[in-house]
């Protein structure tokens, strides 16, 4: 087993790196309202971007729905659909729309293409054709925000304009060359104030951090029995607690707590840099890695309970060593789950299968990885929060848009963002698309949490007069208040440590020093504890002296 645990030292290292320096932060499927400080505004131009819907039908049957984007300039887009009319849908002659149609349109919605002439100029054209909207084509397939120049005047556009990505005005054309009847029906649905999907991504955050910590608490129990069980058979065979904690266990220092933002940083900017399908289809590859491992460790660990006879026999495998009978039996499943995952990744349902990996990923760092003391953790927990704050708002500064979410969305990978993430689909949201919370939000916290719990077995605390109980209330809250914060912001990316790690470490810092335990949490970590070997040295010698 000697091979086998340092191969797990080196996975669990480098998985704290991978997973925290993926970015922790959760999100929305995507902002329904956006403003840019760089877009001009003056009366007449002064509207939010807002995401619109674009509904069509085809000689009369409902058919595709598209999505575009709103323009500074025009009447806004109404959010209820039942308020929004249906209208035939015209291609504009001449087709920029650079001047005034040929024809009146009475009431239609005119589709153009971009170029040769202003945004407002083609909507100035339209309006005077009597059309009822009108939708520009982009050239290329990402949208645009529509924005006015600065020596623009004629601003006063009494219909909505509304931009297309060059794929949803191919497909329009295609219909309308056919010789098809098309009408469309243009709205902007609100996103509600609460979806279900948060309700159980926090559920899934707060229980995986539980069963981590009592996973935790209870290995660091058994081995604090070892330990006392070989002080009290061998005294002169003494195991000291380092070589106890080593075995199968990485303790985070200092120093590798402060080099955590850099590197993470430097891991960052690597995925911003060259993000794209076969980067991603990399971090599917090292996501599974870690995922057949953790799926592996946790599965044992609950079916050697039923199985002992079978997990406590072993066999040599070349590389790895030792390997229970239990853990070869385990392995062949969880290897077929994540490449199944891989495989059908971009499937609707396929976020389960992501979230039942990445969660016995994280239990199993956590298990694994752990801070000696609140010192360590305070230092850890403070770095990622700066960390947080620095790539979701300060990059934006210097990179022109926030580094964190981009890559947490991989919006230049053409994929649906970056594997290391818990997702649930929005139940109730008329945009779809999915709430997510990065793996640093649950394993950086957690490992304070799972501390805290060790501790207060070690001291033998009850759960009200124990820490863990208050620390995991404040995780609770502060990841609460992300999504309080997150849903305010009208869908915008926060960074969820800028919320949790106030309440979290600052109750346990707070707690700690009014219950008189602060000097020991922040230096040992653990309770002193009575050593048998000492109060039997001393018995023999009282002995002696009768």
């Amino acid at each position: 087993m000697e091979l086998r645990g340092v191969w797990w030292r080196a996975i669990s290292v480098a998985a704290v790196i991978w997973l925290a320096a993926c970015g922790p932060r959760p999100a929305a499927a995507g902002d329904i309202a956006q403003d840019d400080e760089n877009a001009p505004k003056k009366p007449g131009c002064n509207n939010q971007f807002v995401l619109v819907k674009v509904q069509t039908w085809v000689n009369g049957l409902e058919s595709r729905e598209f999505v575009g984007v709103s323009a500074r300039f025009g009447v806004p887009i109404v959010s209820k659909e039942k308020n929004a009319d249906q209208s035939p849908l015209t291609l504009s002659d001449p087709r920029d729309c650079c001047r005034q149609p040929n024809k009146k349109l009475t009431g239609d919605v005119i589709m153009v293409d971009r170029g040769n002439c202003t945004f407002t100029t083609k909507a100035n054209n339209a309006e005077l054709a009597d059309a009822s909207a009108i939708l520009i084509v982009n050239n290329q397939k990402e949208l645009y925000k529509m924005v006015c120049d600065p020596e623009e005047t004629d601003l006063d556009i009494k219909i909505p304009a509304v931009m297309l990505p060059q794929d949803a005005g191919s497909s329009l054309v295609k219909m309308l060359m056919n010789g098809s009847s098309v009408s469309v029906q243009l709205y902007s649905p609100t996103r509600p104030l609460v979806d279900i999907a948060e309700v159980f991504l926090w559920l899934m955050a707060v229980g995986t951090i539980l069963c981590a910590s009592y996973w935790s608490a209870w290995s660091a129990r058994e081995a604090a029995l070892e330990q006392d069980k070989l002080t009290k058979d061998a005294v002169d065979e003494l195991t000291d607690d380092k070589h106890v904690k080593a075995t199968g266990v990485v303790e985070i220092s200092t120093t590798s707590a402060v080099l955590f933002v850099i590197i993470a940083s430097g891991f960052l900017i690597v995925l911003y840099k060259l993000m794209s399908t076969w980067f991603i289809e990399l971090l599917v590859v090292l996501f599974c890695i870690g995922g057949v491992e953790g799926l592996q460790t946790c599965l044992v660990a609950l079916l050697s309970r039923w199985f002992r006879n079978f997990g406590d026999s072993y066999t040599k495998v070349p590389f790895f060593g030792a390997v229970s009978y239990l853990t070869l039996a385990v392995s062949p499943f969880c290897i077929a789950f994540a490449v199944v995952w891989a495989v059908y990744r971009n499937t609707n349902f396929a976020w389960i299968g992501q979230d039942i990996l990445g969660i016995a990923l994280i239990i199993t760092v956590l298990q694994i990885v752990r801070i000696p003391n609140l010192k360590v953790g305070t230092v850890l927990l403070s770095c990622a929060f700066l960390y947080d704050i620095f790539w979701v708002f300060v990059s934006k500064k210097l990179f022109k848009e926030s580094v964190m979410i981009v890559v947490a969305r991989g919006d230049r990978s053409g994929e649906d963002g970056i594997p290391m993430l818990l997702k649930i689909p929005r139940m109730f949201d008329p945009w779809g698309g999915y709430s997510i919370i990065g793996f640093g939000d649950i394993l950086l916290p957690g490992l304070v949490v799972a501390f805290s719990l060790r501790y207060d077995w070690l001291a033998n605390k009850n759960l009200r007069a124990g820490y863990f109980l208050w620390a995991m209330l404040a995780y609770g809250l502060g990841l609460l208040v992300t999504y309080v914060a997150l849903n305010l912001m009208d869908g915008h990316g926060q960074p969820a440590l800028l919320y949790i790690v106030p309440f979290t470490l600052g109750t346990f810092l707070a707690l700690g020093r009014r219950r008189g335990d602060l000097k020991v949490l922040w230096t040992r970590g653990e309770p002193e504890r009575p050593c048998p070997h000492v109060r039997l040295h001393s018995s023999e010698e009282v002995d002696q002296d009768y």
